[in-house]
């Protein structure tokens, strides 16, 4: 097994990189592949809203439950290792998902995908992290970005022309072929990196096991405050609206309130609980989870606020905007790929001359200017959009947004990662990694919550069949749409529901925007400490 010195030297890194990114664009092509076809499965299998928002998110939260203790496995086990095992866990559970036939088994999948994906993601990162070095780095992560960003470009044309043409299942077995060229490549190229063994400030080796307290209090926590947000669209945010269902057992909150906020303050706890057994063991010589001497380094600090509030703006508009362009303009899910790769293809061409652009004006101000092409972009996609929208404009925005998409991606985790010790490299890499795919998470969540609430609140004085169909339009995220047109029901209350619909999209699609403005200032901090 090589150190990171010698993986440093290794003639295969440039091969090994490549075999890297793709095993990340394995995971990115995922994401936006399941949103494009996610109409199409909703109507197929029956889902509700929250069903589609666990479809989306489960994965997000499994996976930003494990990153951490896996990235300490690759460390300490080796991270080519971990990726193989992540790889194939991943690839099984995608085959698993294409054959589900119901909502639990779909998110069950969803469940076990989650776990392959946390496998995968710190283990490649931190490999790049620590094999490159000066200008090396600047370069790989520019192939990185590259490579992620045309994952994303292919994802929503993919998954549009797999669903039109043969069924939303094989969204899911594609994976299949992709997983055993990585693995392959893995095998023959990537070396077996792993950390040096971590050194407390008087020079002695770190004790202990690993930290299986930590991943469960850190698992829980993340997993309880995105549980919380998804459930709240159907328990109600504070008045109960239903009781909770747990394997056939209701489960109310105390004295007629929603169990959401229980649930997010029991989060809360854990996450303080959490924090406090990390300082344990490290006051204690132990080896910990989570070094949180890390957040010291600020651009490490405000980097990782700004990943996690820029995923929740990006991901929340992967979620809704399939869902207006299917159900509300009537497109296919390949025209409405079409739409979508447009957004992704700024992004490719903008992540190919991100490192230029870094070169000239540093990566910290690249990260500035990518995040306010995104709010421009959104912003204005927020203020034109209605049943009616010019498809043409749409795209246009898209392209501005997806334009400082890329620019802003790759770039924003050099530099969080830029100030973190190279024996650092596996837990500053699945910090960051957690933190983006608790904002992913969080994303689809606050998308789905803020659709859901403003579709009840604009049906509020609705009466008769207007109030019926609003309801089923509510309960089916808007594909109850398609069946209305085929049932050629009048104009008049047609078009009620699309406009109620679209209002309620742009309502979730101004949450997507205010959390880039959060991302936007944080970036700003990063380039401010970054010059100190």
């Amino acid at each position: 097994m090589k150190s990171e010195q010698e993986a440093q030297a290794d003639p295969n890194r440039w091969k090994a990189l490549w075999v890297l990114a793709l095993s990340l664009s394995l995971i990115v092509l995922d994401g936006s592949i399941v949103s494009v076809a996610l109409p199409n499965i909703i109507a197929d299998l029956h889902l509700s809203i929250t069903n589609a928002q666990w479809v989306n998110s489960l994965y997000a939260v499994i996976f930003s439950a494990l990153l951490l203790i896996s990235g300490r496995l690759g460390d300490r086990f080796g991270r080519r290792t971990m990726l193989m095992i992540g790889v194939s866990v991943f690839v099984g559970s995608s085959m698993w998902a294409g054959m589900a036939t119901g909502a639990s088994s779909l998110i069950t999948a969803r469940f076990v995908q989650g776990i392959g994906g946390a496998l995968i993601m710190p283990s490649t990162l931190s490999t790049v992290n620590a094999t490159f070095r000066g200008r090396e780095r600047a370069a790989a992560f520019g192939v990185w970005g590259a490579v992620m960003s045309g994952a994303a470009a292919v994802g929503p044309l993919l998954g549009g022309w797999l669903t039109t043409s043969f069924s939303w299942r094989w969204i899911f077995y594609v994976n299949l072929p992709l997983g055993l060229l990585i693995l392959a490549g893995a095998l023959t190229w990537v070396a077996n990196t792993r950390a040096e063994r971590a050194l407390s400030a008087d020079g002695t080796p770190v004790g202990g096991s690993l930290d299986l307290v930590g991943a469960l209090l850190s698992g829980s926590a993340f997993g309880m405050i995105v549980f919380g947000i998804i459930e709240a669209t159907t328990l109600g945010w504070w008045r109960e609206k239903l009781p909770l269902d747990l394997l056939g057992h209701k489960i109310h909150g105390p004295g007629g309130l929603s169990l959401v906020p229980l649930l997010l303050f029991v989060g809360v706890i854990l996450l303080v609980c959490f924090i406090a057994w990390e300082k344990y063991l490290a006051r204690h010589n132990r080896e910990v989870l989570l070094d949180l001497t890390l957040f010291r380094i600020p651009t490490f600090r405000w980097g990782n606020l700004t990943a996690m509030t820029v995923a929740v703006g990006e991901f929340g508009l992967i979620f809704v905007l399939p869902l207006y362009l299917v159900n509300v303009r009537d497109l296919s899910t390949l025209q409405a790929g079409l739409v979508l790769v447009a957004m992704a293809g700024g992004a490719f061409v903008s992540g190919a001359s991100a490192r230029h652009i870094a070169g000239r004006l540093g990566a910290p101000i690249t990260v500035v200017l990518g995040l306010a092409l995104e709010v421009i972009g959104l912003g204005a996609l927020a203020f034109i959009l209605h049943p009616g929208a010019s498809l043409l404009v749409v795209t246009l925005l898209l392209v501005v947004y997806g334009f400082g998409l890329g620019i802003a991606s790759a770039q924003l985790t050099s530099t969080i990662l830029a100030d973190v010790p190279t024996d650092q490299s596996g837990q500053g890499s699945a910090t960051q990694s957690t933190a983006r795919q608790i904002g992913t998470a969080m994303g689809a969540s606050v998308a789905g919550a803020l659709l859901a609430g403003s579709m009840t609140h604009l049906s509020a004085g609705f009466t008769g069949p207007k109030a019926e169909m609003a309801q089923a339009v509510h309960n089916s995220a808007g594909s109850a749409l398609q069946g209305l047109r085929a049932q050629h029901v009048p104009s008049a209350l047609l078009d009620a529901m699309y406009d109620m619909f679209t209002d309620a999209s742009r309502v979730a699609v101004l949450g997507a925007v205010f959390f880039l403005v959060l991302g936007l200032l944080g970036a700003i901090q990063v380039a401010r400490v970054s010059r100190a």
